[in-house]
């Protein structure tokens, strides 16, 4: 599987560049198969001051066209960042990077085989592995999608960031005692009932997969 990842980059003294982190854009494709072995591909853009996902889709059939669709619906005109960081996969082809000199933003390539520069989108990427589709099945792209929109949403508003002092990417303030509670409801997506049924439901092919082998072993 294809995966495409992009971050922020060093400055010459070795440390990030706050002028970077604040201008700067990283544009990430995330392989995802289903149940029926279709793999599709979640197109994400994040912002690196607030770590932020500023735009997200799910397609089957990444092409340069479709990724610069989504880079114009995710920078409406009046919110254009000056860079784009991204890596030298195929899928940035000619019409993405025509259609990134239109918009007049800079495009920035990463070192090819460096993950390391690419850290901030790496880990994004890694917490919704972690946290989301390890623990759901994707049947087709519209569950997809449904599962990402949802996932997102506690990972903007309740999802807290060590780099953001333990705030969530969208900023919020300081809650009551008696409000917290309420903060714990918003908080407990991975203890929704879909995703318990999800669990479940790996359980018991878990165990269907290990009952084949131990029959295919049996008749050998």
């Amino acid at each position: 599987m294809r995966e495409i990842r992009t971050s922020g980059l060093m400055s010459g003294g070795g440390k990030r560049d706050g002028a970077w982190r604040q201008r700067s854009r990283p544009s990430s494709t995330l392989p995802v198969p289903t149940i029926t072995f279709q793999v599709l591909y979640v197109f994400l853009v994040l912002a690196h001051d607030r770590r932020r996902i500023v735009h997200f889709n799910v397609t089957a059939h990444p092409t340069a066209e479709w990724t610069g669709q989504q880079l114009r619906e995710a920078f409406p005109f009046d919110q254009v960042p000056r860079y784009l960081l991204r890596d030298r996969d195929g899928i940035f082809g000619r019409e993405f990077r025509t259609d990134v000199a239109a918009m007049g933003i800079k495009e920035v390539l990463s070192t090819p085989r460096s993950p390391w520069e690419r850290a901030f989108v790496e880990r994004v990427i890694g917490t919704i592995r972690r946290e989301c589709l390890d623990h759901v099945i994707v049947f087709n792209q519209a569950s997809l999608y449904r599962h990402m929109k949802s996932f997102l949403a506690y990972y903007h508003e309740s999802r807290t960031h060590l780099s953001l002092v333990k705030d969530a990417p969208e900023p919020r303030p300081v809650q009551p005692s008696e409000q917290r509670s309420r903060c714990r409801d918003t908080a407990s997506w991975r203890a929704s009932s879909p995703v318990r049924a999800a669990r479940r439901l790996n359980s018991v092919v878990a165990r269907c997969r290990s009952c084949l082998r131990n029959n295919s072993a049996g008749f050998r």
